[in-house]
């Protein structure tokens, strides 16, 4: 049965910028191993699946190698497309359920605002086999889940890591983001996000990442509401607020292409 397919860049407002997604409107219920495959055809960083629901949406995520658990930029490009191919009013609320439970997208403004859980990190001491790999040295290490925060010095650092993305595939992990303070208004920090053992060497803008990195910068500068740079080639911005256990995303979207998928 023919479905729709859209490739959309998320937080930008500019096409090949921010992070492309594909989103797949399902017209009945697919199995996990047919998703696996559209996601690995795409092979864009992730790959939205939505399903209609009397309350809302089923939102599952695929990247190239794996389904997983939660993802900014593909939710944002999915309240996108609702919005834009009218299966939802502009003036309506997104409602996902997914693996982290339920999310929500609105409008805010001229963004898009993510409602997400927020994730806060805990010292640890990350092995030094994975820090040789990143080729960096640490001036905080921090895990969230199965993720790495690690805080370096400056934004040049950021900018310029060269990892060794071989040697990090030969190593136990799920994701590393690799953070800075900045003094270039307007924004307050910069990041950068790995995943190579999901099948994404560097993800170009990482929602999720800024579930961690928000209440992570929010408590060292004091502030509730930011302006992050994920320091990809691709570039994005992501705009945050902090609320009581919740992180809001925001970030613009566009769409690139829409076609339909006969498979």
């Amino acid at each position: 049965m023919d479905m729709k397919l859209f490739q959309v860049d998320a937080f930008t407002n500019a096409p090949f910028a921010g992070n492309p997604a594909a989103v797949c409107i399902l017209s009945e219920k697919q199995d996990e191993q047919w998703m696996q495959q559209v996601a690995r055809e795409m092979n864009l960083s992730e790959t939205a699946f939505l399903l209609k629901q009397p309350d809302g949406f089923s939102l599952r995520w695929f990247t190239p190698a794996t389904e997983v658990n939660l993802c900014g930029h593909a939710t944002l490009a999915s309240a996108h497309v609702l919005w834009e191919a009218g299966l939802l009013s502009i003036t309506e609320q997104a409602q996902f359920d997914t693996r982290s439970g339920l999310l929500t997208a609105k409008r805010h403004g001229d963004l898009i605002e993510l409602d997400f859980p927020a994730l806060n990190e805990e010292p640890a001491e990350a092995p030094a086999e994975l820090i040789a790999a990143l080729r960096v040295t640490p001036r905080y290490v921090g895990k969230f889940g199965t993720k790495y925060l690690i805080e370096v010095n400056d934004e040049e650092t950021v900018r310029k890591l060269d990892p060794d993305f071989s040697a990090l595939r030969k190593l136990p992990g799920r994701g590393i983001v690799v953070t800075s303070a900045t003094s270039a208004t307007p924004f307050d920090f910069v990041s950068r996000y790995f995943a190579p053992w999901v099948g994404v060497d560097e993800d170009p803008v990482t929602g999720s990442a800024h579930c961690c990195l928000g209440p992570y910068w929010g408590r060292r500068l004091g502030k509730q509401e930011m302006k992050a740079y994920q320091a990809s080639a691709r570039g994005g911005v992501v705009n945050i607020r902090l609320g009581v256990e919740r992180v809001y995303l925001g970030g613009n979207a566009v769409t690139v292409f829409s076609g339909t998928l006969h498979a």
